[in-house]
C-alpha cells in the first residue's frame, strides 16, 4: 500500500507540469497561431526570401505607431474643447508644425540621396525619432505647453523620411516576377490593416489615460528600430543607382542639364510620369482638404440623426473603405494601362466631388470620402508601375523618393485650404471640385497622349 501510494503521488507530480504545459500552449496559441499566420501571408510568393516580408511587417508597425500618436493628439488638440477654440487649435497647430514641414520636405528626398549606403539606419532613426517624440509628447498633452507643437512637427518629419525611404527600398526587395505595383501594394495593404487593429485600441487606451497612446506608441516604434535593421543588407546598396531630375521634358531643364550630360543618371523621368504626379498631387491635396473641412463641418453638422463623433467615424470608415479597396484592385491590374487608370479614376472622382456639392447630403458625403480613398490608392500605385515601366533602374529610388515628397507637401497645401474655409457643404465641396479639376484637366492630355505612344522599351516585369 505504502508502495501505491507512492507511485500515485509520484505520477501525480510527474503529470501535473504536463497539464500546465497543454494550458500553456493553449493560452498562447491564439498569439501564436495569429503570428504565424501574418508570417505566412507577408512571406507569400517570394517575399519571404527576398526580404520584402521583413518590409511590409516593418510597415504595419509604422502605421500602428502612427494611428497612436493621431488619436493621442486629435483628443487634445480637437475633440477636448469647443468647436471655435479647437478651429483655432487646428489652425495653430497647422502653422507650427505643417508650415515648417512644408519647407523642410522637399529638403527630405536630396538628403536621403546622399544616404543611399545608410537606408536602414535612416529607417531605424525615423523609428527612434519618434519613440523619443512620444514620450515627450506623453507629458506636452497633459500640461498643454507649447512644446506639443515642436515634438508633433518632429514627428511628421520623421514619419515622412520613413515613407520616402520606404519608397526608395521596395525595388530592392522586389522578389522574382514581382510587379512594383504589386509589391507597393501589398506594403500598403499591410499598413491600413494595422492602422484599422490599431485605431479602436488607440481608443481604448485614451479612455484610460492621455498618455496611455502615447505610452503605447513608444513600444511600437522601439520594436519598429530594432525591425529596421533585421532587412537584409542589399537595402543599402546603392550600385547602379543615380539622381532623378523631375521635369517634363528637356526644355524644362536649367542650368548645365540642358546640355548632355556624361552622368546617366542626371536625364528627365519622361512626361508619362511628371503628368502622373501631377494628378496624384491634385488628389493628395483633395483628401488633406477632406480631412480637416469635414472634421470641423461634421462637428457642427453631423451627419442626420448622428452624434459628431459617429459621423466623423463613419466618414473615416468609408475613407478607410475605399483605400483599401484601391489598393486590392491596384494588386490585381498590375500594370495595366497606368495612364487610363489614372485619368479615370482623377474623373471618377470629380463627379463625386461635383454631385456632392451640388446634391450635398449624408450619403454622399460618406461616398466621396470612399472615392477620395479609393482615387488615392489607384493613382499612386499606376504612379509607381509608370516609375517602374520609364525611369530606368539607376535613378528608379531617387524618383520615388523625390515624388512621395512632392505628394506629402501637396497633402499639407490641401489641409491649408480646408482649415480656413467657412464650414458651408457647399462652398467647401465646390472648392474639393475645383481642386480635383484643376489636376483633372491640366494632366488628361499629356496621360492620354502617353498611353497612346507608350513608354520607353524598358524590360517590365509581370
Amino acid at each position: 500500500m505504502a508502495a501505491a501510494r507512492t507511485d500515485f503521488r509520484g505520477g501525480s507530480r510527474g503529470r501535473a507540469p504536463g497539464r500546465f504545459r497543454v494550458i500553456g500552449r493553449a493560452l498562447r496559441l491564439p498569439v501564436t497561431g495569429t503570428a504565424r499566420g501574418i508570417r505566412r501571408a507577408t512571406h507569400a510568393h517570394g517575399a519571404g526570401e527576398s526580404g520584402l516580408g521583413k518590409l511590409i511587417e516593418l510597415h504595419g508597425v509604422n502605421g500602428a505607431g502612427d494611428v497612436m500618436i493621431t488619436v493621442a493628439l486629435a483628443s487634445t488638440v480637437f475633440f477636448s474643447v469647443p468647436t471655435d477654440e479647437a478651429r483655432g487649435r487646428v489652425a495653430l497647430y497647422l502653422a507650427i508644425t505643417m508650415a515648417p514641414f512644408t519647407l523642410l520636405a522637399p529638403v527630405i528626398g536630396p538628403l536621403l540621396d546622399r544616404l543611399p549606403h545608410g537606408r536602414r539606419a535612416a529607417m531605424a532613426a525615423a523609428m527612434g525619432t519618434r519613440a523619443l517624440l512620444a514620450l515627450v509628447l506623453s507629458g506636452a498633452v497633459i500640461t498643454g505647453s507649447i512644446e506639443m507643437y515642436p515634438a508633433a512637427l518632429g514627428v511628421l518629419v520623421a514619419s515622412k523620411a520613413y515613407g520616402v525611404v520606404r519608397s526608395a527600398v521596395v525595388p530592392r526587395l522586389l522578389p522574382p516576377r514581382f510587379s512594383l505595383v504589386k509589391a507597393n501594394s501589398r506594403v500598403t495593404l499591410c499598413g491600413l490593416l494595422a492602422t484599422g487593429v490599431a485605431a479602436p485600441i488607440a481608443a481604448g487606451l485614451q479612455q484610460v489615460g492621455p498618455r496611455w497612446p502615447l505610452y503605447g506608441a513608444f513600444v511600437i516604434f522601439v520594436a519598429g528600430t530594432v525591425l529596421s535593421f533585421t532587412l537584409p543588407p542589399k537595402v543599402d546598396s546603392a550600385r547602379g543607382e543615380d539622381r532623378a531630375l523631375l521635369a517634363a521634358d528637356e526644355r524644362h531643364l536649367h542650368g548645365p542639364h540642358r546640355k548632355p550630360v556624361k552622368r546617366p543618371g542626371l536625364r528627365t523621368v519622361g512626361p508619362a510620369v511628371t503628368h502622373a504626379l501631377a494628378a496624384n498631387a491634385a488628389i493628395r491635396c483633395l483628401t488633406g482638404f477632406l480631412i480637416f473641412f469635414l472634421a470641423f463641418l461634421l462637428r457642427v453638422h453631423p451627419l442626420s440623426g448622428q452624434s459628431a463623433a459617429v459621423s466623423l467615424g463613419i466618414v473615416g470608415v468609408a475613407a478607410g473603405a475605399g483605400n483599401a479597396l484601391g489598393t486590392a484592385v491596384g494588386a490585381w491590374l498590375r500594370s495595366r494601362a497606368p495612364e487610363i487608370i489614372i485619368v479615370t479614376v482623377v474623373a471618377f472622382v470629380l463627379g463625386a466631388a461635383v454631385t456632392a456639392a451640388v446634391f450635398f447630403s449624408t450619403v454622399l458625403v460618406a461616398c466621396l470620402a470612399a472615392v477620395a480613398g479609393f482615387a488615392q490608392a489607384l493613382a499612386k500605385l499606376s504612379l509607381d508601375a509608370l516609375i517602374q515601366r520609364d525611369v530606368p533602374e539607376q535613378v528608379r529610388t531617387s524618383a520615388f523618393a523625390r515624388s512621395e515628397t512632392l505628394l506629402q507637401v501637396s497633402w499639407v497645401l490641401g489641409g491649408a485650404v480646408g482649415i480656413v474655409l467657412p464650414l458651408n457643404g457647399t462652398l467647401g465641396l465646390s472648392v474639393a471640385a475645383a481642386i480635383i479639376a484643376a489636376g483633372w484637366l491640366t494632366t488628361v492630355r499629356g496621360l492620354i497622349g502617353s498611353a497612346r505612344h507608350g513608354g520607353p522599351a524598358r524590360p517590365r516585369v509581370a
